[in-house]
């Protein structure tokens, strides 16, 4: 089953018979939250999901966006519709880390079928979809979770793969140098992990992913193929799910840190390295 879905192929599905549930899941790091942006417009038939109240748990010592508590997550996707026999599309404002988030909790819980579109709300809009301000009220949907299809990385679990697999840092490289940190209280990445910013993941100037061989050609070159052992994290386990999306374009299967660098950080006895090696 493809991980995206085109603009194009959206609304093809939508106009059948058996049309996908739409989540719209926009949200900007430290910004205003994504539904004033919803309400003024968004895809007939999307639902709003905030991800800091309902794909995220209160930030702590896990981490800033630590898993959702699953009853919340659980009434969350069902207001909207959700259901195990009905395919989800999720699409966010186009960097694809919020709707990725929302895809992979999906997956991780147990629904068979969702997908991300593919360059969010712009492609959407360029290819000249419909938009509408309606308010949406789908009948709720009986999505039960059983957790633990996708892999999940505790920061022992990461520590171990640094070690004897691929361990990706999907922040931007300064990050990960630790040259700069403007959010996390530490700077520099967990040892033995290899940096691998998610700009690379989508064309240049875009939003939209590469091509699958394009984007196993890149994690190729970072070691991470079908047939290595491969975990992701960035800084709060957001981002990494835009990188554990495109290994699945590619083919490679990865493994999820939700608590990412804001929980590693937060334990002062866990090593930091620094520069651009993986140390």
């Amino acid at each position: 089953m493809n991980a995206i879905i085109t603009a194009t192929e959206l609304a093809s599905e939508l106009a059948g018979s058996a049309a996908p549930v739409l989540l719209d899941v926009r949200y900007q790091l430290g910004g205003p939250p994504g539904r004033p942006q919803y309400e003024a417009g968004h895809l007939p038939g999307a639902v709003y999901v905030d991800l800091d109240a309902e794909l995220a748990g209160p930030p702590g010592m896990a981490g800033r966006h630590p898993l959702p508590d699953l009853t919340v997550f659980t009434t969350a996707m069902r207001r909207a519709g959700v259901s195990a026999d009905r395919a989800v599309v999720v699409y966010d404002g186009g960097q694809g880390w919020a709707a990725a988030r929302a895809w992979w909790l999906l997956r991780w819980s147990g629904h068979p079928d969702v997908r991300v579109l593919d360059g969010g709300l712009a492609a959407w809009q360029v290819s000249g979809g419909a938009m509408s301000i309606d308010k949406e009220t789908p009948r709720v949907g009986d999505f039960t979770p059983a957790p633990g299809v996708l892999p999940m990385l505790t920061a022992d679990d990461a520590a171990a793969l640094a070690r004897r697999g691929v361990l990706l840092d999907a922040r931007a490289g300064e990050r990960y140098r630790g040259e700069a940190e403007p959010i996390d209280p530490v700077a520099g990445h967990i040892p033995g992990a290899v940096s691998a910013p998610t700009t690379e993941n989508v064309v240049e100037g875009g939003t939209t992913f590469r091509s699958a061989a394009e984007l196993a050609e890149r994690f190729a070159s970072l070691g991470a193929t079908a047939d290595t052992e491969v975990g992701v994290y960035c800084g709060s386990g957001v981002s990494a799910a835009q990188q554990v999306l495109a290994l699945a374009v590619a083919g490679v299967p990865a493994a999820l840190y939700v608590g990412s660098w804001s929980e590693w950080c937060a334990d002062p006895s866990r090593p930091v390295a620094t520069g651009p090696q993986p140390g």
